[in-house]
């Protein structure tokens, strides 16, 4: 038993023992074990720590990251409500490592099952260039870099840039401007404003009110067409504060398709273009003889003979051929009576009043294209003679606007701006006539309307008042004949103004409608009153009664219509 039993012990301690060998593997299972459990547990406290702690900087370097993809360089243009007028996105750019293009020809037969407008010797030269970057295209379309994606090629890459776009298209593409490949400021306010618009992160403002804009617009392409006219300019400024909510040029262009835009299409007929304004500038001269002393509302003068001045003929077109009042000169618009008003008041006194109106000088508005007046070199008696009465000087459509406007505002001339005027910004005019000349001279522009020659221009309940313009084209050094620049400047209400509105039509034609007769009233005046109608209850601007008695005091103007001596009164 005894033995038996101490078999059983030795044989249980042998089966007890292990070897060293066994020992040192179980150790080091053990220790792998651990260290895959430290590992999973960092993992875990990680993942954790991404997706739920709100200190991680990881979704704020996401986030850095997105800004930095999708956030624009070139800040964005609104109109005065905010509504966009021109904005950048990102788009993607292709571009080519040419080292690592083994087969040229085919590469590019290949891409141009994509991009089939391209130039096949073009393509095959840059990928075989052997250079490190060569553009092949700039700004694709999504589909078009997914399908070259596709395509699977190496040493193809993409570029992230930035490209422009004018949601209001053609309508707004001579105010805006463009930007070239590189987005750019090349014309417009794009240009004006470029530092400004590539260093502020806020909208840049403007003055514009698309509505405005796209009345304008409308109405000068219908006369266009109409009277068959080559080109066309509107200008609609705020007389309070020199604001211009709409300023049109004919033709315009798609600025999608500018390179396709020829020079007529891209110039800027209101403002880069100078005219011979023709009558509306007998405005200026008679608020001039009014604001002087010299001339008064009871003054006339002689208008039954034509004037000589060396080989010319001053004539009337409406020609009463007897003396004519201040009121009779302006409504009937007498080339005569301006000139001899011009010539009461005095050459150097005409000349510093253009001055200060700012006709003799470019524009100041935020644009690129701005052009020169067309200033005679010394102002003699016969400059003053035809400038009275808007020959002999040339200014743009934006310059007469912002001189009218100083006219029938109170007499006060305001800088004509694209730019909205920051809140609390002062704002600084200069007065160029008296309050009392400027009323005097409401009271004419009505007359024009309601008796005169700018009848077509009136509204019901906006009490329109305007003068008409037509003028001989100068082409070169010469007047070309039968070809008209016809325009119409009115303003609203006349009791009160707040807008001017200028519209003028380059060439038109006569129709049997019209008489076969193309001058301002007939084709430019009728432009004007439509714009008005359309634009007044934009504007918020209450139709009021024309007949109202005080309305009526107001307008009222009494026009001696004979000589002294034979004096009859006709109040209108």
């Amino acid at each position: 038993m005894i033995g038996r039993h101490s078999l059983y012990a030795r044989r249980q301690r042998r089966e007890m023992a292990v070897s060293p060998e066994i020992e040192t593997g179980r150790n080091r299972l053990l220790i792998t074990a651990a260290l895959f459990a430290v590992a999973f547990t960092v993992v875990a406290a990680r993942l954790v720590d991404v997706g739920l702690l709100a200190g991680s900087p990881a979704p704020r370097l996401a986030e850095t990251q997105n800004r930095a993809i999708h956030q624009p360089s070139r800040a964005d243009i609104v109109d005065r409500n905010g509504v966009l007028l021109a904005t950048s996105l990102k788009i993607a750019s292709l571009y080519a490592d040419a080292r690592l293009i083994d087969q040229p020809d085919e590469t590019a037969a290949r891409l141009r099952t994509v991009l089939p407008d391209e130039d096949p010797a073009r393509l095959r030269k840059r990928l075989a260039s052997g250079r490190a970057f060569v553009w092949l295209r700039r700004h694709l379309t999504p589909r078009q870099q997914f399908a070259i994606n596709r395509l699977g090629i190496p040493g193809l890459e993409f570029r992230t840039e930035e490209t422009r776009l004018y949601p209001a298209g053609r309508l707004t593409v001579h105010v805006l401007g463009l930007t070239d490949i590189d987005d750019r400021g090349i014309a417009g306010t794009e240009s004006r404003f470029d530092k400004v618009l590539r260093r502020d992160a806020a909208p840049l403002r403007l003055t514009l009110d698309l509505r405005v804009q796209y009345a304008m617009r409308t109405e000068l392409a219908r006369a266009m067409r109409r009277f068959s006219a080559i080109g066309a300019a509107g200008v609609v400024m705020d007389v309070t504060n020199g604001e211009v909510l709409a300023l049109v040029s004919l033709p315009d262009f798609d600025p999608k398709n500018a390179n396709r835009a020829d020079q007529q299409a891209r110039f800027n007929r209101a403002t880069l273009g100078v005219y011979e304004m023709g009558s509306t500038f007998k405005i200026f001269t008679t608020a001039m003889a009014l604001d002087s002393g010299k001339v008064t509302l009871r003054s006339g003068y002689d208008a039954t003979n034509p004037i000589r001045v060396a080989r010319f003929v001053i004539r009337d077109f409406h020609a009463k051929r007897r003396w004519l009042s201040v009121p009779e000169i302006f409504m009937y618009s007498s080339n005569i009576g301006a000139v001899k008003m011009a010539l009461d008041v005095g050459i150097a006194e005409q000349r510093a009043f253009m001055d200060r109106l700012g006709l003799l000088r470019p524009a100041p508005i935020e644009l690129s294209e701005i052009g020169a007046p067309l200033v005679p070199a010394k102002w003699r008696e016969v400059n003053a003679m035809t400038i009275s009465f808007g020959h002999g000087l040339a200014v743009s459509p934006v310059q007469l606007t912002a001189g009218v406007a100083a006219i029938i505002n109170g007499g006060v001339l305001y800088p004509p701006t694209l730019r909205r005027r920051p809140a609390g910004e002062p704002l600084v005019g200069l007065r160029v006539i008296s309050q009392r000349t400027s009323e005097q001279m409401r009271r004419l522009m009505r007359l024009v309307v309601e008796k005169g020659t700018g009848g077509k221009a009136a509204v019901a309940g906006y009490l329109v008042g305007g003068k008409t313009g037509t003028a001989d084209k100068v082409v070169g050094r010469r007047y070309r004949d039968k070809a008209l620049m016809s325009s119409f400047i009115g303003a609203f209400p006349m009791t009160a103004p707040r807008y001017v509105v200028f519209a003028m039509l380059d060439e038109p034609t006569g129709t049997k409608e019209t008489s076969n007769f193309a001058t301002g009233g007939w084709v430019a005046a009728p432009v004007v009153g439509a714009v008005i109608a359309r634009i007044g209850p934009l504007l918020g601007m209450r139709p009021i009664d024309e007949e109202a008695p005080e309305t009526r005091r107001r307008m009222a103007i009494d026009i001696v219509t004979a000589k002294p001596g034979k004096r009859r009164l006709a109040s209108f």
